[in-house]
């Protein structure tokens, strides 16, 4: 990549209607499909409000935690030098953290076996809010490969 190009702006995010939160917009926009915005909202809501009856306090704080939960600290990238291709650890960045977040629990809602998505996306946000579930085995499995490949992190640059 160049470096002759400006740093890009980040561009603002609108708060959602219910919560007045850009981070459940952005969980919002991550799960439409086809452009279909209001079907993610009522997916996303009906979630909550799963969560609601099922644990009887407020859904949006068991959401952020889960996602709180689910971000990672640690990741591996490839680093290529002198031929060989080393799994080199390295900090996550706040928006990035973010993004994996949101992907993972999305991503393991839709592999799970229940009857609709709103009950899938409850099921995994409840699962990764008591740190169990899919979205948390892929953080702790991504920090075991960081953990392992320590001694190659003086590649990092």
């Amino acid at each position: 990549m160049s470096r002759r190009r400006g740093k890009v702006e980040p561009r603002f995010m609108e708060p959602d209607t219910r919560y007045k939160d850009p981070v459940v917009t952005k969980f919002i926009n991550c799960l439409m499909y086809s452009g279909k915005k209001s079907v993610a909202e009522k997916i996303f809501y009906d979630a909550l409000d799963t969560i609601q009856t099922k644990l009887n306090n407020d859904p949006y704080k068991v959401f952020t935690e889960a996602l709180n939960n689910v971000k990672p600290e640690v990741e591996v990238k490839s680093r290529r030098v002198g031929g060989v291709t080393y799994q080199v650890p390295i900090e996550v960045r706040p928006e990035r953290r973010l993004a994996l977040g949101i992907k993972w629990i999305i991503r393991y809602a839709r592999e799970r076996n229940e009857k609709s998505m709103s009950q899938k996306l409850a099921s995994e946000i409840l699962d990764a809010h008591r740190g169990t579930g899919s979205s948390i085995k892929k953080k702790e499995d991504i920090r075991k490969m960081a953990e392992a490949n320590k001694a190659f992190s003086h590649y990092r640059w």
